[in-house]
């Protein structure tokens, strides 16, 4: 009986390892290089952006959407994830530049205004475009782009930090899926990988 089961389980390791496989395919720069036509992600949004204008997707189709999930509060990740980003954006082309709008889309609401994004979001590129909303906007956003957020600390502080996902997805001018970049992909990466695409 034991045995029928560790054969049972092994089929189904083996089935699930082969559907990811299939989905994800892990490229040479630590990103992930993903079958786009297999990836339901992205959406419709609605938030204000560093200026404080209210925005949508629609405001950026026929572009191409860098997007970054992070906060200003964050003490590396998001620093470390941002400073590659704009990396890339300096390798490109003018012409390849003008297709990308690099966008970073706060987590914490609370904290993170319209003025607080605009410092902060100008001091990476000054292309990049830094967006906020309601806590259900967030969480709405976050949820269509598969984010994942937490806040970290004790409860009616200033004082947390926020857990967050670090993955930089691009979205194509047609507002669907392009491919994503995990954590820490160098910026020379990223920038092949746009001008492949773009």
């Amino acid at each position: 009986m034991q045995r029928i089961f560790l054969i049972a389980l092994a089929a189904f390791i083996f089935v699930v390892v082969a559907t990811i496989g299939r989905v994800y395919m892990v490229d040479n720069n630590g990103g992930m290089a993903t079958n786009a036509g297999s990836v339901k992600l992205g959406g419709p949004f609605s938030l204000v952006d560093h200026t404080g204008k209210a925005v949508t997707d629609e405001d950026y189709r026929g572009k191409y959407m860098m997007i970054y999930f992070g906060y200003t509060y964050c003490p590396d990740v998001c620093p470390t994830s941002l400073s590659l980003m704009a990396d890339a954006l300096e390798l490109l082309t003018p012409d390849q530049l003008d297709k990308v709008v690099p966008i970073f889309i706060t987590v914490d609401p609370e904290r993170d205004t319209p003025e607080a994004l605009s410092t902060y979001v100008t001091h990476f590129h000054d292309k990049m475009v830094g967006l906020s909303g309601t806590i259900e906007q967030t969480k709405q956003v976050a949820r269509a782009y598969r984010a994942f957020y937490q806040k970290v600390g004790e409860d009616g502080s200033d004082e947390y930090l926020m857990d967050h996902s670090s993955t930089t997805y691009v979205i194509g001018p047609d507002g669907k899926y392009a491919t994503h970049f995990g954590h820490a992909t160098p910026g020379d990466a990223m920038a092949k990988r746009l001008a492949e695409i773009l």
